[in-house]
């Protein structure tokens, strides 16, 4: 008879095995679940041969790491693990499925689209670099739109799904075409930044599909945004690259190509990069989630340290924020970056693990940055009572006490499971429920401010 102990040990794997399978996108619960059950089934005809609990899981894995890649893969990921060494098998050439080539096709099909739907508005005469204000208001839904088609197609998302979305995009496009707005005043340009935010929220709910109730598949949103972003700037370095040696090489014969760069490069690989950012982050999925995880381990200290360094700065000197427009959208954009820090940190992290010195970092990262928003707040509400209301400033007053208030709960959360009072999945809860907040507030701007504020 099975002593209980083996029994505890044999859950334990199994669930660390499970809740792998449950953060990959690709595979839906009631798949784990039925994977769980044929894994089961294998450990317990193993134990009945003779095999003590722990030898009949590593078999029971290799046997599922040949019958589905998904076991191989998170093989892969724990390459310190002994088991290591039985499932991961040498991966033949013919992997390469059709699927992959059709789903390569797609990514760059949608791609195309976005190019095509970027430059379509110059034949009517609106040309990217001259009618600023309707690319700015617009440039989202030339992409967006197509980011989630991609996902409805991935998914298997239905016609009810779909026509949802739909209604959404083309809502969000006559609210920011047919709103008054003055050519470059405050609210069309705030319009302009905050659509992407609100639409964001759309995007969402096509990745996750069926799966949005769930905190897991909200939080695969969020890792799938981390990693989007990532391959985004990658690309652009990379463009960026391509772009000087065209530059350079076309000088030598004499031939300027900034016009093209401009007009066609810039607006197109802006656009279609989206598309294949998405892409790459859904088939190289082993490789960023190795990246990310470095990344956010090496930028949460340095931004912790920055945060420290400007507060103690401003304790010392005396001195108040200088509260300009430049100012403003620095500030917002830095407690961004740090939730995005939190955020990723949250995503990629075993929440059965217990407290360690990176989070420590995390809850001084966090308080840093919560009385660095508290001085901003106090600058902008000492500008707004001296100068009265503007779109800016009401803007960056909501985005900076939104943030505030996730940074506070989210602090108190941290600081509870580092004293082991709260469990880890509280504040993973948290970040995925405050998702819509951004959404809401994204939308209140783009449709409640351009009347409020007169179009100005």
């Amino acid at each position: 008879m099975p002593h209980p102990h083996d029994e505890a040990v044999l859950e334990e794997q199994i669930d660390q095995w499970r809740g792998y399978l449950r953060r990959r996108q690709a595979i839906q619960s009631v798949d784990v679940a039925e994977l769980e059950d044929h894994l089961r089934e294998q450990i317990a005809a193993l134990a009945d041969a003779g095999l003590a609990y722990d030898e009949a899981f590593l078999v029971a894995v290799k046997r599922m790491g040949s019958l589905d890649a998904l076991s191989r893969e998170f093989a892969r990921e724990h390459s310190d693990r002994l088991w290591k060494q039985l499932v991961i098998a040498p991966a033949g050439a013919g992997e390469t499925s059709a699927g992959a080539g059709r789903e390569a096709l797609v990514a760059f099909g949608l791609a195309l689209a976005a190019a095509a739907f970027v430059k379509a508005p110059s034949l009517f005469g609106l040309h990217w670099g001259q009618a600023e204000g309707f690319y700015l208001r617009n440039v989202s839904l030339f992409v967006l739109p197509l980011l989630a088609g991609y996902f409805v197609w991935k998914r298997g998302l239905g016609p009810r799904d779909l026509s949802r979305l739909v209604v959404v995009f083309v809502a969000a496009a006559l609210v920011v075409n047919l709103l008054p707005f003055v050519a470059g005043g405050s609210t069309e340009v705030l319009a302009g930044l905050h659509l992407p935010i609100a639409l964001w929220l759309a995007v969402g709910l096509a990745y996750a599909g069926g799966r949005w109730g769930q905190v897991a598949g909200r939080m695969d949103f969020i890792r799938f945004s981390g990693e989007l972003f990532i391959y985004y700037a990658l690309i652009a370095l990379g463009g960026g690259v391509f772009t000087a040696f065209m530059v350079v090489i076309f000088q030598a014969i004499g031939t300027d190509v900034e016009g093209f760069f401009e007009s066609w490069l810039l607006p197109c690989g802006a656009t279609g990069a989206v598309i294949i950012a998405a892409w790459l982050v859904e088939a190289k999925q082993s490789v960023i989630e190795n990246m990310a995880p470095v990344l956010t381990r090496l930028f949460t200290p340095l931004f912790a340290a920055l945060l420290v360094a400007f507060l103690v700065t401003v304790a010392l000197t005396g001195r108040a924020i200088d509260v300009q427009r430049d100012v403003l959208i620095a500030f917002d954009l830095l407690l961004v970056v740090v939730l995005g820090l939190l955020l990723y940190s949250v995503s990629a992290r075993d929440p059965q693990a217990p407290p360690g010195i990176f989070d420590t970092l995390q809850v001084v990262l966090l308080t840093s940055a919560l009385v660095a928003d508290a001085v901003a707040l106090w600058a902008i509400a000492a500008r707004i009572s001296g100068f009265g209301w503007t779109p800016n400033r009401v803007a960056a007053l909501g985005e900076n006490v939104i943030l505030l208030v996730n940074l506070a709960w989210s602090l108190v959360l941290y600081a509870g499971f580092l004293r082991g009072r709260r469990p880890f999945a509280r504040l993973e809860q948290w970040q995925t429920d405050y998702l819509p907040v951004y959404a809401a507030w994204a939308a209140l701007v783009v449709v409640v401010f351009p009347p409020l504020f007169g179009y100005r």
